[in-house]
């Protein structure tokens, strides 16, 4: 489908004479769910005469009590051509009006932070929890596409796949193309989630020379902590630390492994089934309590589990996890497993496991 862009405007030839209008109203992506809420569109007819290369909207008249169809690829494709227009502004308003740039783990840790930093600043907020799933090739496509394969059959997390794979398509080259005189503050706590992002952003960062600080958050997760940046350690990352960091990704990214722990300030690679007999013993412990064994609703069995732990690993994972002990006959399953709200689980009275 021929484009043309002068922003906020999209130009599609729809058809020989029909032309789609979209207008960008903010500068966050879009998803093939929301192409409609985060955008306005408008449908226009070329006169016979009038090539599309010179069509200008504000000179014609939009169609009154138009509508269009398009195909599942073809609206793909739409969204993907509208996010790297979306891309390409995000890039020139970072080069034109940032300062410093800001990276989080966390879309919902950057939007806090946003809201809390004075200007000029640019926040990124990496979509993804890099401590669960394949991480081979994740800066190129085949890689992603691994990694999306395994989250769609494992992780039941209630984000569309395409919406999550867009996420991530899109913040990698939105990293990697930082501009070179900007300095970059990574935010990163004493957790894997945020630990495996550092490793990763460094990797996508490798060949840029910008300097590049590390500002600490005290052990904990960066979106439970307040957002002064003066309340934290910053660090400037030498040139041998960043090499240290890129060589300890390149060899998570090396590796089958899909479940990472944070240990003794090192990232430790974990067999898939490394929670299986937790889950287990605090469902027999929690039957003890009903003094008898009934269903118990996933979600709330869930909460509880991870308010007993050290750490709190990622809870898709651990439901992932629920599942699996479901499919091998060692839990029972109530109701219907779309999200972990929708089912109950309880001891199967065969179960040996400890």
């Amino acid at each position: 489908m021929e484009t043309m862009k002068h922003y906020p405007f999209i130009y599609f030839l729809y058809e020989r004479n029909q032309v789609l209008v979209y207008i960008i109203q903010t500068l966050d992506y879009i998803t093939l769910a929301n192409v409609v809420e985060k955008g306005e569109w408008e449908g226009y007819e070329l006169l016979p005469s009038e090539p599309f290369t010179t069509f200008r909207h504000e000179q014609s008249d939009p169609k009154e009590g138009w509508s269009f169809w398009v195909a599942a690829e073809h609206l793909s494709h739409l969204v993907d051509t509208i996010n790297d227009y979306i891309q390409l502004q995000r890039k020139s308003m970072m080069t034109t009006t940032a300062q410093v740039v800001h990276i989080v783990c966390s879309e919902s840790a950057a939007g806090s932070l946003r809201v809390a930093l004075a200007p000029p600043k640019y926040v990124i907020g990496f979509p993804e929890d890099l401590s669960i799933g394949p991480l081979w090739k994740l800066d190129e496509e085949r890689g992603q596409a691994c990694r999306q394969k395994w989250l769609m059959e494992n992780s039941n997390d209630e984000v569309d796949n395409f919406v999550g794979h867009n996420k991530l398509k899109e913040a990698i080259p939105e990293i990697r193309d930082i501009p070179s005189h900007l300095p970059i503050y990574i935010w990163c706590g004493d957790n894997i989630e945020e630990q495996c992002g550092l490793r990763f952003f460094l990797y996508l960062l490798r060949d840029q020379h910008n300097e590049i600080f590390l500002i600490h958050t005290n052990g904990q997760q960066v979106i439970e902590r307040q957002w002064n940046p003066n309340l934290y350690e910053k660090k400037r990352l030498s040139v041998k630390e960043r090499l240290k960091f890129l060589q300890q990704w390149e060899g998570l990214a090396e590796s089958t492994a899909v479940l990472r722990q944070w240990e003794q300030q090192h990232i430790q690679e974990v067999s898939e089934n490394f929670y299986d007999s937790l889950i287990v013993k605090r469902l027999k412990e929690m039957h003890q309590e009903q003094g008898h064994v009934d269903f118990i609703q996933t979600g709330t069995f869930l909460l509880e589990l991870l308010a007993r732990m050290d750490e709190s690993p990622n809870i898709f994972y651990l439901e992932y996890r629920i599942r699996y002990l479901i499919y091998n006959g060692t839990l029972a399953l109530k109701g219907i497993p779309k999200s972990m709200w929708d089912y109950y689980v309880k001891i199967c009275q065969k179960t040996s496991l400890v």
